[in-house]
């Protein structure tokens, strides 16, 4: 199987990644995700640049990570749970367009998951909860 998890050549320490604003996590979240569904869009179907982009839009946008939130949520360890809690209460200066405000953090929230994982260097977790959240591509 191809692994769609872009390398991570500087594995943080805990209390670094700890210290880190919840935003940025959510920043780094939203990145590492992107890349998975775009690297395995690319690799798995036979779309044209566009077509790709319409779909990597639709399955990161906030609605969908609200969506997959909920499906990985009884998944999540206690430190994983304090980390999207931590996020989804921060304040946030901006709100997505198309999303509500809800499903906006609820979004940030499980992109920090995702960061954190990532900067942990924890990426079999990272792909478990990615493989249990993840929305089925449809034309696989």
């Amino acid at each position: 199987m191809i692994d769609f998890l872009p390398q991570n050549l500087g594995v943080m320490e805990k209390p670094d990644v700890m210290a880190l604003n919840p935003l940025v996590l959510a920043f780094v979240g939203d990145s590492v995700q992107q890349l998975m569904v775009r690297a395995k869009l690319a690799s798995t179907t036979t779309l044209k640049a566009g077509e790709l982009h319409k779909l990597t839009t639709a399955l990161i946008k906030a609605p969908s990570q609200a969506i997959f939130m909920d499906r990985i949520m009884p998944h999540l360890t206690e430190e994983e749970h304090d980390i999207f809690r931590r996020t989804r209460n921060t304040k946030m200066n901006t709100v997505a367009k198309h999303a509500s405000i809800a499903d906006y953090k609820k979004a940030s929230g499980y992109e920090a998951v995702i960061g954190y994982l990532y900067l942990l260097g924890r990426h079999d977790r990272l792909k478990e909860l990615i493989a249990i959240g993840a929305i089925e591509v449809e034309g696989e």
